[in-house]
């Protein structure tokens, strides 16, 4: 406990008995501190925003199901790969509309935990995660993500440029797939051309 009080980050306090906690918790149970912090009524001055603070953002965003808290986090010219589908979106607009359906599609019970999140870089972030539905964890929903960041040079905050979603598949090959892997390779070994296919 004392390490996480010298490194200065917060744990959400835990609800009462019988209360829920807030949606934001399961996305953000633990936020550092600011720096700096309100006095007497006074506005608190922001402290700029790391790579991980914009990553935390934009899962609380999306389960929320608040678009308006996403959009400015991703940038105008960001590409999003979501491994389950054949082309990346491209775009804010386009992702957004992504989003969009996504969250218009799925309980507002379900929601992104973050399990673990890379906190040393200042301009790239890899998160490993899962859904969970009231609380409970969600069949074949581990994954892991990893976004590129850049400051955007208006406002300049750091924004999200890339994205890349890899999630845990349904069906569970095993050892299949390195008889597959070793097959293709076999093959590709002897017919070099049919490289040129993939």
């Amino acid at each position: 406990m004392a390490l996480i009080q010298q490194l200065g980050v917060r744990l959400a306090p835990a609800p009462a008995p019988g209360q829920r906690r807030p949606p934001a918790f399961l996305a953000a149970a633990v936020r550092p501190q600011s720096r700096r912090t309100a006095s007497r009524g006074a506005e608190a001055a922001v402290a700029p925003r790391t790579a991980t603070d914009v990553v935390r953002g934009f899962y609380d965003g999306v389960n929320r199901r608040d678009l308006a808290a996403v959009e400015p986090l991703i940038a105008e010219g960001c590409v999003y790969e979501d491994l389950v589908f054949p082309q990346p979106f491209v775009g804010r607009d386009e992702i957004l509309n992504f989003f969009a359906g996504f969250m218009g599609s799925i309980s507002p019970d379900l929601r992104f935990v973050i399990d673990d999140i890379s906190g040393e870089d200042s301009r790239a972030v890899g998160v490993t995660w899962h859904l969970e539905w009231k609380g409970k964890p969600f069949p074949f929903s581990r994954g892991c993500s990893f976004y590129r960041l850049q400051v955007e040079e208006q406002q300049k905050q750091l924004q999200i440029v890339y994205g890349r979603d890899c999630v845990e598949p349904a069906a569970k090959p095993g050892e299949l797939a390195l008889i597959i892997i070793r097959a293709v390779t076999w093959i590709l070994e002897r017919f070099p051309r049919l490289a040129t296919m993939l």
